[in-house]
């Protein structure tokens, strides 16, 4: 049986986000958005699968029982690794994504140029948005290295699990994993504005309780940063509101409204090249008119106010993807199946030919 590690250093050397082991099939490598099969490996067997859990799942193999998934971190084969570990059909599956060796430099991501003003800000939230796999942990982590090696300040994060690993430099860096350090983020952040930080990092703001606690922190002076599982910068603020009842919302919108700094909503495309994936970026920056919106719940507006705050470092994802057209980053086929509106892709890459339409 070939080994977790030899796996995670093959998925490595082929450039794979994850690797995905399940009964039945071989080892599988997800490699530019892809799933593609291990060579040579035989279909795994459900012991197979058994043995790579209790491998990879140590002394906490036993909650697999009782609550049916596990999350955990751990470095293997030199290589940092976010593990899901999962019961399916009588048998154990594992997702592995495998993440960046060193935490990347900010300038290096391609983001908006005003993702870099973030690690200035002193208060206030910054949230970070994306489906699954669309590089929100590694945005986040490159904008605290930024502040780690810039300024003097105490940097408190709350992640499930730990992912990127910093090193101290000029601010204090304390790292809690949920279910391990605290049992919950709700549990996390009633503790935290007691440890005198400076710069919160929210792995994911979930549930009432986190975001209320995620707005008192903002309110009170202290960089908090947080993710969602949203598709626009727009749709987020709703999302945040429609956590609550109907009788709380507009209160909720009034704390909103004068907390929120930015949301940079993010998805990773392939490049044109056909190798290797790029991020395209819709950065809201927060402007009065904006701000008023929030509290009115004018979200159909936001939109047109986005693109109008351009001077401000604001940019839609559709003027972000014909931009990238325009520079040879992608494809126009990739433009228009992740525009909100491929009518606009068409408008404004003139001359190109594209192949596909997106129905909507």
């Amino acid at each position: 049986m070939v080994t977790i590690e030899e796996l995670i250093t093959r998925g490595a050397e082929f450039g794979a986000s994850d690797v995905h082991l399940a009964k039945g099939v071989p080892p599988k490598f997800r490699i530019d958005g892809q799933l593609q099969d291990a060579k040579d490996i035989s279909p795994l067997t459900e012991e197979e699968c058994l043995s790579y859990a209790k491998r990879l799942a140590g002394e906490k193999f036993e909650e697999i029982k009782d609550i049916g998934q596990l999350d955990l971190s751990e470095t293997i084969a030199d290589h940092r690794i976010r593990i899901n570990l999962f019961r399916q059909q009588g048998a154990i599956s594992a997702s592995m994504r495998i993440l960046a060796d060193e935490i990347p430099v900010l300038s290096t991501l391609g983001l908006p140029p005003v993702v870099s003003e973030f690690a200035k800000w002193q208060k206030g939230i910054i949230l970070v948005t994306g489906e699954t796999g669309s590089g929100k942990s590694t945005t986040l982590a490159a904008i605290l290295d930024q502040i780690n090696h810039t300024r003097r300040e105490h940097i408190i994060t709350l992640e499930d699990p730990i992912e990127y690993i910093y090193k101290p430099d000029l601010c204090l860096v304390n790292q809690r994993e949920i279910g391990t350090d605290t049992q919950s983020y709700a549990d996390g952040l009633r503790a935290i504005l007691r440890e005198d930080p400076d710069i919160i990092l929210i792995g994911e703001m979930r549930d009432p309780e986190t975001i209320e606690t995620a707005m008192t922190a903002a309110e009170t002076g202290h960089l908090v940063f947080a993710t969602l599982h949203t598709n626009s910068a727009v749709e987020s603020i709703d999302r945040i509101v429609g956590v609550f009842p109907a009788e709380r919302q507009q209160q909720i919108r009034l704390q909103l409204s004068t907390t929120i700094q930015a949301v940079l909503s993010q998805q990773l495309l392939l490049k044109k090249s056909g190798h290797g994936r790029v991020v395209a970026c819709e950065a809201m920056i927060m402007t009065a008119a904006i701000r008023n919106m929030i509290r009115e719940g004018k979200t159909p507006q936001m939109q047109s106010a986005l693109v109008s705050s351009s001077s401000l470092g604001s940019i839609s994802m559709d003027n972000s993807l014909v931009q990238m057209v325009k520079d040879g980053s992608i494809s126009i086929d990739q433009a228009i199946e992740a525009s909100a509106n491929p009518d606009h892709i068409k408008k404004n890459v003139g001359g190109q030919s594209f192949n596909i339409t997106k129905n909507y």
